[in-house]
């Protein structure tokens, strides 16, 4: 690893256009980089419905970071920050693989600078003040809290805590009532920290946040009760954009780390505007699949940050192929050109999902040791007969040096005139219609049923005056549909929405469909049992 001042240098930076954490992390503040021009192009990854392991998305695009940096562009990688929850639980690790990594891996996918730490302490402190204004009201009073519906946030993947009863016990302990913990991640302070503009925004944006009801059903916000200062004041550092670098030099802006099942799964507008002030090129990705964190990027990032893709690398992989044709997870590895075959539906269907959007694509077959030449051959000729070019990439054996077809490919496209990007739907029309326009154009289902609460939450929405919010939609990642076992490419599903979140900080209403949760179980065999420490400080297990 190189000093991270000298990469700073690399950037421009040097001074107080940098704040050192240690000698390979560090902050940027605002003012290094906000006012200047975003002159960069930006380049999207995206994949096709991922296996339980995932498909190495991750890896991919700091592989393509590092492959256009030796075709001599002053590239960075932009990337959110890895949850501990998933690190100690199915994940194992947020920075890449092989020789495509961010670094240092192990800082990075624990504590790293602590922003986790500060969202969670505003949110708490949130839940807390509610709780306590609660516990305080004046009966007689009509605009004094009656319902709290915000609940409280832990970094942990733990079911245990999903529904919990607050305030037993005596009358001094609160009011006792219903609640429950999401995971750091889903807060709607993530969601905030990653949209904010600057300091300004941050602030207002924490003060529309709605913790719950009066009597008379009046919203009452953060600002309500007087503590959007302080949580902007725990936030002071966090909102700043960290720079650290892959493990072969290239910039790393890794930065926020909202829930891509329930927020937007990307990195920081920040981070964004940082990597594209000082970089030729910045690579970054989406959460999940194309059906969730694409569309979110394309249709509410996009226009938020002013930010126009010039090309989105959409990643997959023959196991990824092999299981959406019907092959187990546990027989992946075994060669079978004929699943893959079949698998073909589904990364046919985000291709044509990706076309609406109006930008140019390239596929990256991203490469395991277990694939076959004739597997990775059918793949190929899949994405040139529907007209999109392909590299196979390797990444994780070769780095950057086994991403150069891609890369290539990439900057032949950036070079290129200019795409307009459509959006899907017009922001303006009523919620119902955009759901079921993203339902039906990028899931490919026959209709969506509203069910009674999800009405009434969007009446609700309505007469708060926040009909006209884009949408983002809450839904598992492992199907096109709302329920995860149906892989594939499924006709004739309807998508049920049971509720809408208003997350009117955040600036988007949230339907909640399928089963989806908020505070993600272990699995059976989480992987904290495999990271551990020597005695000299050396931890491994995380990868």
């Amino acid at each position: 690893m190189q000093d991270i001042r000298t990469v700073g240098r690399n950037l421009g930076l040097d001074g107080e256009k940098i704040k050192t954490l240690g000698p390979f992390m560090a902050k940027l503040p605002l003012s290094s980089f906000l006012g200047k021009p975003r002159s960069g192009k930006l380049v999207l990854v995206s994949a096709m419905n991922p296996t339980p392991a995932g498909e190495g998305k991750t890896t991919v695009t700091v592989g393509l970071g590092d492959a256009l940096a030796k075709l001599g562009l002053r590239s960075g990688i932009a990337l959110r920050e890895p949850s501990i929850g998933p690190v100690m639980g199915l994940k194992g690790g947020g920075t890449g693989g092989g020789r495509s990594t961010i670094v240092p891996e192990d800082e990075i996918n624990l504590h790293f600078t602590n922003d986790f730490a500060a969202v969670a302490a505003a949110h708490n402190l949130l839940a807390a003040v509610a709780d306590n204004a609660l516990h305080h009201r004046q009966a007689d009073d009509k605009n004094a809290l009656s319902r709290v519906i915000l609940g409280r946030v832990i970094d942990q993947n733990d079911r245990a805590l999903r529904s919990i009863t607050l305030g037993r016990g005596k009358a001094a302990n609160g009011v006792e009532r219903e609640s429950g913990f999401d995971i750091v991640a889903a807060s709607e302070v993530m969601a905030i920290l990653c949209l904010a503009r600057d300091l300004s925004d941050l602030k207002a944006r924490l003060g529309r946040i709605i913790v719950g009801y009066t009597d008379q059903e009046r919203p009452v916000t953060a600002k309500d009760l007087q503590v959007e200062g302080a949580m902007t004041a725990l936030l002071k550092h966090a909102i700043e954009p960290n720079l650290v670098q892959s493990g072969e030099g290239t910039p790393a802006f890794v930065h926020g780390g909202p829930f891509a099942n329930i927020a937007h799964g990307t990195n920081s507008l920040l981070a964004t505007w940082a990597g594209l002030s000082l970089c030729d090129v910045l690579v970054t990705e989406a959460g999940f699949g194309f059906d969730l964190g694409g569309e979110k990027y394309l249709d509410l990032v996009s226009p938020l940050g002013n930010l126009k893709p010039g090309v989105v690398v959409l990643v997959a992989t023959v196991r990824s192929l092999k299981m959406h044709g019907g092959v187990p997870v546990t027989a992946l590895k075994e060669p079978d050109p004929e699943s893959v075959t079949a698998g073909l539906a589904n990364l046919t269907h985000h291709l044509e999902s990706l076309s609406k959007f109006g930008l140019p694509a390239v596929v990256a077959i991203n490469r395991f040791a277990d694939d076959t030449d004739e597997e990775l051959a059918v793949v190929t000729q899949a994405c040139a007969e529907q007209g999109y070019p392909s590299a196979i990439c390797r990444s994780f054996e070769r780095g950057g040096e086994g991403n150069l077809e891609l890369a290539k490919l990439v900057q032949e496209r950036l070079l290129a005139e200019p795409k307009e990007h459509k959006l899907l739907y017009d922001v303006e029309s009523a919620p119902q219609d955009k759901i079921k326009t993203i339902a039906r154009e990028i899931y490919g289902a026959r209709d969506v049923i509203f069910e009674p609460k999800a009405l009434e939450d969007l009446k609700q929405a309505e007469s708060l005056g926040l009909s006209k919010l884009p949408i983002c939609m809450a839904k598992t990642q492992k199907s096109l549909s709302d329920k995860a076992k149906l892989l594939g490419r499924p006709k004739d599903f309807d998508v049920t929405v049971r509720s809408v979140r208003i997350a009117a900080g955040a600036g988007f209403l949230i339907p909640m469909t399928g089963s989806i949760l908020t505070m993600p179980g272990l699995p059976a065999d989480p992987a904290a049992r495999r990271i551990n420490i020597s005695d000299k400080g050396e931890i491994t297990g995380i990868h």
